[in-house]
């Protein structure tokens, strides 16, 4: 079983090198662990450090593509590498590596597709008040969204299988955390949250820049997927709410005409009306995003087998190679 630690990065040459030297090399249940470095544009040496320090490939972005782009690459090449896990961390040493083990322990033994680094929020001294409620915010709207025991939403400390690797796909630039958590709670995928320890911050991040761009950005993520994915519940939602109010309305304008015929009320007739064929157009578009949805898992499944027939391909090519090789080494 090969297991890949991959760490995205972008301008972190002082912080690279201590991440892979903490990446444990033996771990139960794993017969070999490699580390790849994605490097996101660095404009200084963070390449060049994460080669001299063990790494085992590094893949660059000619310019700066945004993390979840990183994220996105490094699971292609874990994958293209054989990886059966894949585990994610942060190049800023947030997240100890002797944790990795326990991280990658519930998907060695089969018991979880994705497990997820849970953080002592509450105990982080760098995090402000607004970011922990934020955190803790956006953690429920996400296991109300996916139905998943997530108690750390945005938490980038990850170990995934291979199977479930294959199904993700990212759409922004943003991030990945919420995205992947949505997108997979679609496939229902088994997902665990381990509680962990952090270490001491050694830079702020880069990603929530302030609180207000860090809201408006997951709330545009987390929708974006949803529309994707739950067109009908979203939309079917609106034009209940939409139908719902016009019907009131309606009611109220033959109350008021049945007391009155000369009051008039004409407006609440012309809102109703309005609402009524909303209620209509949210319909249509709920059955419309419910195919597109569905044309979606079709390219997604699409997507996944042909990554599945391309491993097998490999593994079959190299047991062919190591079968030819066998007797030509017992000659030698």
């Amino acid at each position: 079983m090969l297991l890949v630690v991959q760490v995205p990065c972008l301008n972190e040459e002082d912080n690279i090198g201590a991440v892979i030297a903490d990446v444990p090399r033996q771990i139960s249940g794993v017969d070999e662990v490699k580390v790849l470095v994605i490097d996101d544009g660095s404009e200084d040496a963070t390449a060049s450090v994460a080669t001299e320090a063990g790494a085992d490939r590094v893949v660059r972005h000619s310019a700066n593509q945004g993390l979840a782009a990183a994220y996105s690459t490094g699971l292609k090449t874990a994958l293209d590498m054989g990886a059966d896990v894949i585990v994610n961390t942060d190049a800023d040493n947030q997240y100890p590596g002797d944790l990795i083990p326990q991280l990658v322990a519930p998907v060695v033994n089969g018991q979880a597709d994705l497990v997820i680094g849970a953080r002592p929020i509450g105990e982080i001294r760098e995090f402000s008040r607004v970011k922990r409620l934020l955190q803790r915010i956006g953690s429920k709207v996400v296991r109300w969204i996916t139905r998943l025991n997530v108690d750390d939403a945005p938490s980038g400390f990850r170990a995934i299988n291979r199977q479930t690797a294959q199904q993700v796909f990212v759409y922004t630039r943003y991030t990945y955390t919420l995205e992947t958590l949505v997108q997979l709670g679609v496939h229902g995928v088994r997902v665990v949250s381990l509680p962990i320890r952090v270490n001491a911050s050694t830079r702020p991040s880069r990603l929530m820049k302030n609180s207000l761009s860090y809201v408006l950005r997951s709330t545009v993520t987390i929708l974006r997927v949803l529309l994707i994915y739950r067109a009908v519940r979203i939309f079917g939602f609106l034009s209940l709410l939409s139908f719902v109010t016009a019907a009131l309305l309606g009611v109220r304008y033959l109350i008021l005409l049945s007391q009155d015929p000369r009051a008039g009320h004409v407006q609440s007739l012309i809102l109703a009306a309005i609402l009524a064929i909303a209620s209509l157009l949210f319909l249509l578009a709920g059955f419309l995003g419910d195919l597109l949805a569905a044309n979606r898992r079709l390219l997604e499944d699409i997507r996944y087998r042909l990554q599945s027939g391309a491993m097998d391909s490999f593994v079959l090519t190299r047991s062919r190679e190591e079968a030819e090789s066998g007797p030509d080494q017992g000659r030698q």
